[in-house]
């Protein structure tokens, strides 16, 4: 959401070009990520993971609502990267942002995966987010890797934003839904790695197409997005049951 609105401002208040507009865009993603982890989830000291979760979805309620008070509540498209024409590639037709999207998310993947598997940041990350106490045993800092976490996810989530609007729009409320597909992508993926968290939203992006080419019940174009909630609680109650198998195992 900021993203693409940040991207939209900048290019046609500003009158910045596209490529700068796109970059500060990611940047102040990032920085209002950090802030984000500064202000609302450092300092709820000692609180369960419950609490921060709740801590996280006020934050993120309070962002959205500022910006509906500085962008207001219509839709705005920022301009495409390059041509509008759609390319025909064996009898479909393509928009070329799509490309830009596909190409972009294929390139922060594996920047992310490389990142994460072979650098010492990238490992301490994960090791705290499997055991933040063991991880802190061993010289790691908990505060500073989720820092670097917050900010990190926010400025994928600002790249995101800058290559979508165009193509889909974007508001002060986009980012709602999108969150959550994004969630339920990961849940799908087991939570491992980016490319299975990819893999999750390109099978639950899959799933949804079909369901409403096929007109699978009250599957329209105007329910396609609770296809997603759909996925998400079979995901939750499978789950649910091989915690309760293994409680009763242990």
């Amino acid at each position: 959401m900021l993203g693409g609105l940040l991207s939209f401002t900048l290019a046609h208040s500003a009158g910045l070009p596209l490529a700068p507009s796109l970059i500060v865009s990611v940047i102040i993603a990032a920085i209002i990520g950090a802030l984000m982890y500064l202000l609302a989830i450092r300092t709820a000291k000692s609180a369960s993971v419950v609490s921060l979760i709740i801590i996280t979805i006020g934050a993120a309620i309070f962002i959205r609502g500022i910006a509906g008070e500085l962008w207001g509540v219509d839709s705005v498209r920022p301009d495409v990267f390059t041509w509008k024409a759609s390319i025909s590639f064996l009898g479909a037709y393509i928009h070329p942002q799509a490309l830009w999207i596909i190409g972009t998310t294929v390139v922060v993947t594996v920047i992310l995966h490389l990142f994460l598997t072979y650098t010492m940041v990238g490992k301490a990350l994960k090791a705290c987010a499997i055991n933040p106490v063991a991880s802190s045993m061993v010289g790691v800092n908990p505060k500073i890797m989720a820092l670097i976490a917050f900010v990190l996810a926010a400025a994928i989530g600002g790249i995101g934003g800058v290559v979508m609007a165009p193509l889909t729009i974007t508001s002060y409320n986009v980012g709602v839904m999108l969150g959550l597909k994004g969630f339920v992508a990961a849940a799908i993926g087991g939570f491992k790695s980016p490319l299975a968290t990819v893999f999750g939203g390109l099978l639950l992006g899959i799933v949804e197409s079909l369901a409403v080419a096929a007109n699978w019940g009250p599957f329209t174009s105007a329910y396609k997005d609770a296809i997603a909630l759909i996925v998400l609680m079979l995901i939750l109650l499978v789950r649910s049951g091989k915690l309760a198998e293994e409680e009763r195992a242990g």
